[in-house]
């Protein structure tokens, strides 16, 4: 039997996931592990799941809007949201006020984004979307508040986790696994 990512989800969060149309995702602990490394002339580095990137790069395929909102400046965030093809803010002093200009953009509603984050800059927006989604390894003071805690920590799959709810609660599984949705000329 096919994995089935609504399996590991309660009804009431296939039913949000259902109404998603927007998904906004922080980038320091949520699409990555949360480690800043730096080399000695200052670089940012940090690491990224290609599981992760290919889920979204599947959204981006069959019509979600997905965004990166970040509150540190980070071109390595800049880049890895360039190369996935993503809506991409950085340097985001008010996760809420992007997130709401995200929405009237595109013409939806609160109700239609989900918001994955693990930690206190997230919180607002974690409070008002349809669908918020905590890692496995957000700080407890999130966790509590979101409607969703992934099973996969941060920068390990929990992104594509998240993805791979999202597309099977729209039903582009099957299309998927057929090859429809998979060929997108992007590096995950």
């Amino acid at each position: 039997m096919p994995y089935d990512p609504l399996s590991i989800i309660a009804p009431e969060i296939a039913e949000r996931a259902r109404q998603v149309r927007l998904v906004c995702l922080d980038v320091d602990g949520t699409l990555t592990d949360g480690r800043l490394y730096f080399d000695a002339a200052g670089n940012e580095m940090k690491s990224f799941s290609v599981l992760d990137g290919q889920g979204l790069v599947q959204l981006r395929k069959f019509g979600f809007h997905v965004a990166l909102v970040t509150a540190r400046p980070s071109l390595v965030a800049q880049k890895r949201g360039a190369d996935l093809g993503l809506d991409t803010h950085i340097g985001v002093l008010d996760k809420l006020a992007c997130m709401d200009g995200l929405l009237e953009r595109h013409g939806l509603d609160r109700g239609q984004a989900c918001f994955v984050g693990d930690d206190l800059p997230d919180l607002d927006c974690l409070r008002v979307v349809g669908l918020s989604v905590a890692p496995a390894t957000a700080h407890p003071w999130i966790a509590e508040q979101v409607h969703w805690r992934t099973r996969a920590r941060a920068g390990e799959g929990a992104v594509r986790e998240v993805c791979d709810v999202l597309l099977a609660a729209h039903g582009h599984v099957p299309a998927i696994l057929a090859g429809h949705g998979s060929r997108d000329g992007r590096r995950a």
